[in-house]
């Protein structure tokens, strides 16, 4: 059999690769970006981040989960994680951008490392946030802090109160959109109890927790297994236990329905680039 001329092959691919005549031009893509940035109750695999980006970000609506354990207000800006996610505010061809922050749980005291003063410091580094965003071109959206799930008596313990409170007079302040996360996973959580709400952590709780919580009241939970020293930075494997603080998947999933929920209230404009 004879090979065909090589001038024929390369005119057989150049038809067929040729547009068609009455091919239509093209539409220009139009996508949008959601960042979000707090502390491990937002981070991946132990807040509600990864499951909010991963079941609720509809197509063309990037979604970038930059939380990070064990960070405040403070100290999110002051290693570099704030500069790392305002590089991802100001460009990148988004239509719009916008960006959720969430802080409250290590700025409580404790920790001079890392905690604020709720009178001044705390509200004064959140109003920083929102003016540094929208310098950036970015739309930003405050997020009360996720509850605890510790019980007395049969009563939630709320000590994220006065924070969630701060986050609230900020947004009012300036006048930028609320997903009061901490108002509707206290409600929820109440609702649930003790026992019920003990599904929502890493790690399964151990009999003589539950046995507690079965009085209404929950017992200290055992401390995580510190890191080895050659681990303690940011790329360190991530340690899953039992608390009332960290999320697991049934916890995740659970509050990132939540958030995408007040969401699409706060940001009528977002609401068609959501999944419930």
């Amino acid at each position: 059999m004879r090979r065909a001329a090589p001038w024929l092959l390369a005119l057989g691919l150049a038809a067929a690769h040729a547009a068609p005549a009455s091919r239509p031009p093209p539409v220009p893509v139009r996508a949008d970006k959601i960042v979000l940035v707090g502390d491990s109750t937002v981070q991946a695999h132990s807040g509600w981040g990864g499951a909010f980006c991963a079941r609720h970000a509809a197509p063309f609506l990037a979604c970038l989960n930059l939380g990070r354990g064990g960070r405040s207000s403070y100290s999110y800006r002051a290693e570099g994680s704030w500069e790392l996610a305002r590089r991802e505010l100001r460009g990148g061809g988004y239509g719009r951008v916008w960006v959720l922050i969430q802080f409250g749980h290590n700025d409580q005291p404790g920790k001079p490392e890392r905690s604020t003063d709720l009178a001044e410091e705390f509200p004064a580094n959140l109003r920083r946030y929102v003016d540094e965003a929208r310098a950036d071109g970015a739309r930003p959206v405050l997020v009360t802090p996720l509850t605890r799930r510790q019980f007395r008596d049969g009563r939630l313990v709320d000590d994220l109160a006065p924070w969630a409170e701060a986050i609230r007079r900020v947004a009012r302040e300036r006048q930028v959109p609320l997903v009061d996360l901490h108002a509707r996973s206290v409600a929820a959580v109440q609702a649930l109890g003790p026992v019920a709400s003990m599904r929502f952590a890493q790690r399964p709780a151990t009999p003589e927790l539950v046995a507690a919580a079965l009085q209404g009241t929950t017992a200290e939970a055992p401390p995580a297994p510190a890191p080895p020293p050659a681990a303690a930075d940011a790329t360190a494997p991530l340690r899953l236990a039992f608390d009332y603080t960290h999320l697991g998947g049934a916890g995740a999933e659970f509050f990132a329905a939540l958030v995408a929920d007040e969401l699409a209230r706060a940001v009528p404009e977002l609401r068609p680039r959501l999944l419930p």
